[in-house]
């Protein structure tokens, strides 16, 4: 990418940020549609999403920047609705999309299944500023940011067993053990990483040396997990944590911790400013692509609803008659400001060539990216204030 592309994309991220702020809309939302219109008229740089780009670039930092706000103790109160929801939710959402859009859409099974597991996974980064700002209670963030950031990894995990399930050649022992592997890989990777470089940054003083310490943590956890074939996104998150928890010997100073507070939400900032505005460059180009029919847009976004309520009312049921449970105004904001986002776009781009119907699939998933943060990021305004006055 030229120099201008990256100096074009963050001016136009300033101005949006600047207007969105202004007309009381969430960020991300005024990024897609100021990238969808920078498309129509010809005058988006030459940029595109890929696989490669959101996966080793883009994501690693995300998950990164969220993990290290995500203390232990302000989890414990959710970590039981968390860990059902991110686990068993997930899979029911996939499941019942994949069926919802077998029915509707016409498509063949295993096409609606790697759709249905896609899309399974939620991004709260388009609300995130908006309930900042909403004084929610802290139990209801920490449940919306955490359960999306922790199915994100269990969507990952689905996503690469797809391609040997197909294929119907691995046992029932076979696909568990992989599980296994991608999951605990991943999470082994994230500790050692995380409490490797927190040994090292307790050997220097140096804030900026703190700095650097926590992007090898971010990048350096994701790649080398990708590399043994483990969750990249389970290992980044692992690292994050550890290093926001287990930091009560002061591997960390005063000023490095605060530095490194400041550097990751530019960073955030920045890499969510790209991806978004990207999303919506991406929108026109994948929109004409695979035949797509406003009757498959309209199925898989319906689909896509579907599955995520299954999951949250459905997750949140065992827990109704419990100390644990979640109000209902709770639960409606979890289904609807559940939006998909960048892991969608990076799984979804990493589609082999040969994939049957690949372009039908990722227009698809492009186009129900997009109602989501539009659609969705601009009306789950009221939902947040209710929760938030009640």
């Amino acid at each position: 990418m030229a120099l201008y592309d990256e100096i074009f994309l963050l001016i136009t991220a300033c101005v949006v940020a600047i207007i969105s702020r202004r007309m009381k809309v969430p960020y991300t939302v005024g990024l897609v549609l100021v990238g969808t219109a920078l498309a129509l008229y010809g005058i988006a740089p030459t940029l595109h999403l890929s696989h490669d780009l959101v996966f080793q670039i883009l994501l690693p930092p995300l998950i990164f920047e969220a993990a290290i706000h995500l203390k232990w103790k302000e989890l414990k109160p959710v970590v039981g609705v968390i860990a059902l929801l991110a686990t068993a939710g997930v899979f029911l959402a996939a499941i019942v999309s994949t069926a919802v859009l077998t029915l509707l859409s016409g498509l063949p099974w295993q096409t609606c299944l790697v759709i249905g597991v896609v899309l399974a996974a939620t991004d709260p980064v388009s609300v995130l500023a908006l309930l900042k700002e909403s004084a929610l209670p802290p139990k209801v963030y920490k449940l919306i940011e955490a359960e999306s950031l922790f199915n994100d990894g269990t969507a990952s995990v689905l996503f690469t067993l797809i391609p040997i399930l197909l294929l119907g050649q691995t046992s029932p022992v076979g696909i568990a053990s992989l599980s296994l592997l991608s999951i605990g890989g991943g999470i082994l990777v994230g500790v050692a990483v995380g409490f490797g470089l927190l040994f090292l940054a307790g050997r220097t003083a140096d804030h900026l040396v703190e700095i650097a310490i926590t992007v090898v943590a971010a990048f350096g956890s994701f790649l080398l997990a990708e590399h043994f074939h483990a969750s990249g996104v389970l290992s980044t998150l692992t690292a994050g944590m550890v290093m926001a928890n287990f930091d009560y010997k002061g591997s960390l100073t005063e000023r490095g911790r605060e530095d490194a507070a400041t550097f990751w939400e530019f960073a955030g900032f920045l890499v969510n400013s790209l991806i978004f505005l990207l999303i919506g460059i991406d929108i026109s180009l994948w929109s004409s692509a695979g035949s797509l029919s406003l009757w498959l847009v309209a199925s898989t976004i319906g689909a896509s609803l579907l599955g995520r309520a299954a999951a949250v009312y459905g997750g949140c049921l065992p827990f109704r008659r419990t100390a644990r449970a979640v109000p209902l105004r709770v639960q409606n904001l979890l289904f609807w400001g559940g939006l998909r986002g960048a892991l969608s776009i990076a799984l979804v781009l990493g589609l082999p060539p040969g994939t049957e119907n690949r372009e039908i699939i990722i227009s698809t998933v492009f186009q129900t990216v997009a109602f989501s943060i539009v659609i969705q990021g601009l009306t789950v305004g009221p939902l947040i204030k209710r929760v938030a006055s009640e």
